[in-house]
């Protein structure tokens, strides 16, 4: 608003001859500011403003209840039955104003300053990624200082309640410090119901705080930008870390990321104020809390039992555990190795496999291989596949073919009743087997049983059933009476053959 005297002087200038952009610059007005003056001959405008719409307040609380709360249909009706011409974003400020409708509980988010050794942050991110040549879908975790703007960043295939303990273990044990508090969203692990200021923590989460000396707390419902430290960082992993970065294994991307959240982010200017966070950590690590060294780390206990070959199953793999007999032990599983216990004594202790590592009998380094192995164990066919269809090329389009629709536990056993069926034949006979089912689309393991038997019985492939003998075999007592002896009757397989033949012609009611 202009003050009555500057309005004053601006009217008495332009009375004087002065020009319009002769008083904009002497009194820093703008020309449209002049010219309303002038209209108005200096004087302070009279009443509210005229072109201004009321909305009265019982109009506005009617209409939202008539339309349930719908405000674009409130509008229409303001619009084409009151008469009003208003505009929408007017309507939904009034509406929010009165405290009616959505509006009401979004308020502002609480700004609370930078404290050294007050505040973490911790959250997940789930990433579609490339672990060698074949993608992944990985689980990102991270836990951030918030003053110092320290991080700390692991990955995970699958990740719950043990995983995130784990990951808070290795990472407050990283830096020996933890703040104060750490600010989690309403769908974290730790949380058991509630949300904000009402969430209630899981019991287990609460003592493993307390013990590593901080406490969890839910921002409020809708404001993730109360942990904007923490989102700005997954953005920072999505611009900075993954680009130009290729990775192996998870093994490998977890490597990277530790070297890239530990050494080179905490050397590197950050934000605005172009804070360094190792120099910042220095300066925070007299107001944190020391993370006790004592502290073990999380563990979760599984009853398992030595089979009679001496292995214990976990998750995937087998492990070894030699010089033992039957019975059950206790696995204490840590987030990198696992121990095998039994009557409080611990029998062996083993890295945990690599991740992809499945159906494999695991035994401790620099000792001999177990005397007995299981025949019964869950085994890939990869093997069997790569010795199939180096065969002939007939058998590797074949395999193409029928390996197209099958997935899981039906391409594993496809594979391996295939290779049985051709370790049961001979190489020329399996191969024109082959080609005849690929011919006419045939994928099932019984109809190529019968189309070979057909066509050994029809004379299509020439089976070479006699064998070279060992001169010197010969010579032997036992191989001399055997010479002498009767032919074996084979007459029962002629049988069975026309069994078969008989059984097909009852299937065919034409034939």
């Amino acid at each position: 608003m202009i003050v009555a005297d500057k309005r004053r002087a601006v009217y008495l200038l332009h009375q004087d001859g002065m020009s319009l952009r002769e008083i904009t610059r002497r009194l820093h007005l703008s020309r449209n500011t002049v010219r309303a003056i002038l209209k108005q001959k200096g004087e302070l405008p009279l009443g509210p403003r005229q072109d201004k719409i009321r909305i009265e307040e019982d109009l506005l609380r009617r209409l939202y209840a008539e339309c349930q709360g719908w405000m674009e249909r409130m509008h229409e009706k303001l619009v084409e039955e009151e008469g009003l011409a208003v505009s929408y974003s007017t309507v939904r400020r009034r509406v929010h104003e009165l405290g009616l409708g959505q509006g009401r509980e979004q308020q502002r988010c609480e700004r609370v300053p930078d404290v050294a050794g007050a505040e973490m942050q911790h959250d997940t991110s789930p990433y579609q990624v490339s672990l060698g040549t074949t993608p992944a879908l990985v689980i990102a975790s991270m836990i951030y200082l918030r003053y110092c703007k320290r991080r700390f960043l692991r990955f995970y295939r699958r990740f719950n309640r043990f995983q995130m303990k784990c990951f808070l273990h290795e990472a407050l044990s990283f830096w020996g410090y933890a703040a104060k508090i750490c600010i989690i969203d309403n769908t974290n692990l730790a949380r058991l119901r509630g949300s904000g200021a009402n969430a209630v923590m899981v019991p287990e989460m609460t003592d493993f705080a307390r013990e590593h000396g901080f406490q969890f707390v839910c921002h409020e419902k809708g404001h993730a930008n109360r942990k904007a430290g923490e989102e700005r960082s997954f953005w920072t992993v999505e611009t900075n870390f993954f680009p130009g970065r290729s990775f192996a294994s998870l093994e490998d991307l977890n490597r990277q990321a530790l070297e890239w959240a530990t050494v080179r982010m905490e050397h590197r200017p950050q934000g605005p104020s172009r804070i360094i966070p190792a120099a910042a950590f220095e300066k925070e690590r007299p107001l944190l809390v020391a993370v006790p060294a004592h502290l073990p780390a999380p563990y979760v206990c599984l009853e398992r039992r030595i089979d009679q070959y001496g292995y214990v199953a976990l998750g995937e793999n087998y492990y070894w555990v030699p010089g033992t007999e039957r019975g059950d032990v206790h696995v204490f599983v840590y987030s990198d190795h696992l121990k095998i216990y039994r009557q409080r004594k611990c029998l062996m202790e083993y890295a945990l496999a690599s991740d992809g590592v499945r159906n494999e009998r695991i035994s401790p380094p620099g000792l001999p291989a177990p005397p007995h192995q299981p025949n019964n164990r869950k085994r890939p066919t990869e093997g069997e596949e790569k010795r199939l269809r180096a065969l002939a090329p007939a058998v590797n389009a074949y395999l193409d073919f029928a390996l197209a629709t099958r997935s899981g536990l039906a391409r594993h056993h496809f594979v391996r009743q295939l290779f049985a069926l051709a370790q049961h034949m001979t190489g020329a006979l399996f191969i024109q087997t082959i080609e005849r089912a690929r011919r006419y689309r045939i994928a099932d393991i019984g109809t190529l049983r019968r189309i070979a038997r057909l066509s050994a019985q029809q004379g299509q492939i020439a089976l070479d059933f006699t064998a070279e003998v060992d001169a010197s075999f010969s010579q032997r007592e036992a191989y001399e009476e055997g010479r002498l002896s009767e032919a074996p009757d084979l007459s029962i397989y002629d049988e069975m053959f026309q069994d078969d033949e008989e059984e097909e012609e009852e299937e065919d009611p034409n034939g």
